[in-house]
């Protein structure tokens, strides 16, 4: 039995069914909370962490979508070029 820290809510949680560093949820609040001792089974509250869903904005913001897609335009602009073009 463990305790969620963010809501105090009883966790039914089996030492031998977990490892230190698993991530549990708590069925009360739905926190996210990480296994960080066993023996006795105790859980600490994860962060979110938005650093993710920052960096996917900051891609945007720099363009680099829209400099690979340039990219596949200056293929397609040689191929054009060349296509009327004999290799013999």
């Amino acid at each position: 039995m463990a305790t969620c820290p963010e809501c105090d809510a009883e966790i039914e949680v089996d030492e031998f069914d977990v490892d230190k560093g698993d991530l549990i949820s708590c069925p009360d609040c739905g926190s996210n909370l990480e296994v960080i001792s066993i023996t006795p089974v105790e859980l600490e509250a994860v962060e979110e962490d938005d650093e993710d869903e920052d960096d996917d904005e900051d891609d945007d913001e720099d363009g680099d979508e829209e400099d690979e897609l340039d990219d596949v335009d200056d293929v397609d602009d040689v191929d054009d070029d060349t296509a009327g073009e004999d290799y013999e």
